[in-house]
């Protein structure tokens, strides 16, 4: 099955006109993606690469399922769009949290201990 959608560029243009719409397809393989709890950054001048996987809990490897490589600009592109998602999200649906190490951790023994 090939799915379509509309995808706004986020390319440069002339002042007041509007972004070029462009048309793109998914195919059924891609269009169901996959889960990953992990991610691993690196880049060059030239580069970006964005290494994406799984861990699985009692296991110390990490699985890469997927590797892009894009330029800084795209990355930088990638970076802007999807702060302003979590932004979006978290107007919807509540604010993310992130802090669950600090959740979990037991709470510290009382320094004075009365008789």
């Amino acid at each position: 099955m090939d799915t379509r959608g509309a995808a706004v560029a986020d390319q440069t243009n002339p002042e007041g006109s509007k972004p070029q719409s462009l048309q793109f397809s998914i195919d059924d393989t891609v269009a169901n993606g996959v889960y990953v709890n992990f991610a691993n950054i690196v880049h060059n001048p030239a580069e970006f690469v964005l290494d994406f996987g799984r861990i699985v809990p009692g296991r110390a490897d990490v699985r890469v399922l997927s590797r892009v490589l894009t330029s800084p600009i795209h990355a930088k592109q990638l970076l802007n769009a999807l702060a302003q998602n979590v932004a979006l999200y978290e107007k919807t649906f509540g604010h993310i949290r992130t802090d669950f190490e600090a959740a979990t951790a037991p709470p510290a023994p009382d320094p004075v201990r009365p008789n």
